[in-house]
């Protein structure tokens, strides 16, 4: 299987740089986008809306941030929220539940250097974010949370490791949160598990492909799907925003015939 995780800084204008056009020939089986800042009855168009591909969204009644989620097979339930009360419109997530596997849509909130206040916010978020995660792998099923965490785990995910040491997204404490998800929950950075490669990056904040790239958006999923791991890339040749599409290839069927999940 094929999962795209996409932060689109505005579907809409993603679409209008041929966002849509790209996905046609990418042959997903999953995408999750974060990033909306629309609503779904606003789009009109039915580019945002693929033939294959069952759309779900939840997006903010203010029409800022919101995520996305297209699988080709119909799941078996679509959740949104994780039911932190002081977040779910903060940050965002939706899930699509399929028989023995789960795909979520996650963008973090965000952290505002110098303010202490959003930065205090983002730590209580990881913190319910870190409790969720270690309820949910007691479950019998997979879990792949696909999405921007604002966050850069390693000094070779940030193109310039110095000069940003500290500064959100960049801080011991929210790195601190990525090593307590990879190392004491046992999840896994699916990229990471493909690609070993330095500068690799799929954040450019000035919007410039190459100049002060950051690794913020991830795949990360539950133990068993480690060694399903195939490949991993992220678009540099194309600019939809200032993310590069995450595209992670997993040796996994979603809907086997027989409801048995293949490695």
């Amino acid at each position: 299987m094929r999962v795209i995780s996409f932060c689109a800084d505005g579907i809409e204008q993603a679409a209008g740089r041929g966002f849509y056009e790209w996905l046609e020939s990418q042959d997903a089986d999953v995408i999750c986008i974060q990033d909306l800042r629309t609503q779904e009855h606003l789009l009109r168009d039915d580019v945002y809306f693929p033939p294959k591909y069952n759309a779900y969204f939840f997006d903010n009644p203010e029409g800022t941030n919101g995520v996305a989620v297209y699988c080709r097979d119909l799941p078996k339930a679509i959740m949104t929220g994780m039911g932190f009360n002081d977040f779910d419109m903060e940050a965002r997530y939706i899930q699509a539940d399929f028989e023995q596997i789960s795909f979520g849509s996650l963008l973090a909130p965000e952290a505002i250097d110098g303010d202490e206040k959003s930065m205090l916010r983002k730590t209580q978020f990881f913190q319910q974010l870190h409790d969720h995660l270690a309820k949910i792998r007691h479950k019998r099923r997979e879990f792949v949370i696909c999405g921007n965490f604002r966050v850069a785990h390693q000094p070779r995910d940030v193109q310039l490791s110095e000069e940003n040491k500290g500064k959100a997204g960049f801080t011991d404490a929210e790195r601190g949160w990525f090593d307590q998800m990879l190392i004491d929950l046992g999840y896994v950075d699916a990229f990471r598990a493909a690609i070993s490669d330095d500068d690799e990056f799929s954040w450019w904040p000035n919007g410039e492909i190459g100049e002060n790239g950051w690794r913020v958006d991830y795949q990360i999923v539950s133990q068993g799907l480690r060694k399903t791991v195939e490949y991993g890339g992220i678009l540099k040749s194309k600019s939809f925003s200032t993310h590069g599409p995450l595209s992670v290839d997993y040796d996994y069927e979603i809907c086997p015939e027989d409801n048995m999940p293949r490695y």
